[in-house]
């Protein structure tokens, strides 16, 4: 239990902006810390929806809501799957040779490729937001970031690292206690918004659909799963999820 909440204040100190509380880090503990980050999505995704429900309340001008709403999820993580999402952008759309592009995704400088995909993304999340109509159960938002972050934890423990990842040293200490944990995390968090949101609740699965198709373009083109992978996937999915939520 206690590498279980340590875990827990492990990935919320490396995977959120918010202020840690309870410091602590024990190499032990990475697999609990990789699990329990659709908890911490959802931490995120409820914050996200409060603001939603308080905006709605407020009555402010459309626009400046669905302002507010795009750029929170990204200020929440200190733009940490942002950063990875533009840097696999910058390498992926390069279209050059693997060794290249590996190169490219580590190289600290940004490119072109990495400003116009973070552009397209903004531009769709906003577009998304200016949608939402006043009836549409905001509380769904919860799902979105425990969704995306569901595929990303999953296949973090499953898929094989990218040569010189971080995530190298990690796998060898995710059991299969681990990676069934993370199936049963991924299922409920599929299937309860369903129940309690009915069709709009599908906006979770598409989200972690449109994760995973993410994740595989990014190991084709990059030839290993690590972090900027995974955040590229968080930041795909959840801008699906969020389209899926507002059409449905």
């Amino acid at each position: 239990m206690k590498r279980l909440i340590t875990g827990f204040f492990m990935s919320w100190g490396m995977f959120c902006s918010i202020p840690c509380p309870l410091k602590r880090w024990d190499e032990g503990a990475k697999g609990f810390m990789l699990l329990l980050l659709p908890v911490i999505g959802a931490m995120l995704g409820a914050l996200w929806a409060l603001a939603a429900f308080l905006l709605r309340l407020a009555a402010l001008p459309g626009l400046v809501t669905a302002g507010l709403l795009t750029v929170l999820p990204y200020l929440l993580t200190g733009f940490i799957h942002l950063d990875g999402y533009m840097d696999c952008c910058d390498a992926i759309l390069s279209r050059r040779d693997m060794e290249e592009r590996r190169r490219i995704l580590k190289d600290s400088h940004t490119g072109a490729f990495a400003v116009i995909a973070l552009a397209v993304v903004i531009l769709l999340s906003f577009s998304f937001m200016t949608g939402m109509s006043d009836s549409a159960p905001v509380w769904c938002l919860l799902f979105l970031p425990a969704a995306s972050r569901c595929v990303s934890s999953l296949c973090v423990m499953c898929l094989r690292p990218m040569t010189g990842s971080s995530y190298e040293k990690v796998q060898p200490a995710i059991t299969s206690g681990y990676k069934a944990a993370a199936w049963v995390l991924l299922a409920v968090t599929a299937v309860l918004p369903v129940i309690l949101f009915g069709l709009t609740g599908l906006c979770a699965a598409v989200t972690m659909a449109a994760s995973g198709l993410a994740v595989a373009r990014g190991r084709a083109q990059l030839g290993g799963m690590n972090g900027d992978i995974s955040g590229f996937a968080i930041t795909l999915g959840e801008c699906a999820g969020l389209c899926a939520f507002i059409l449905l």
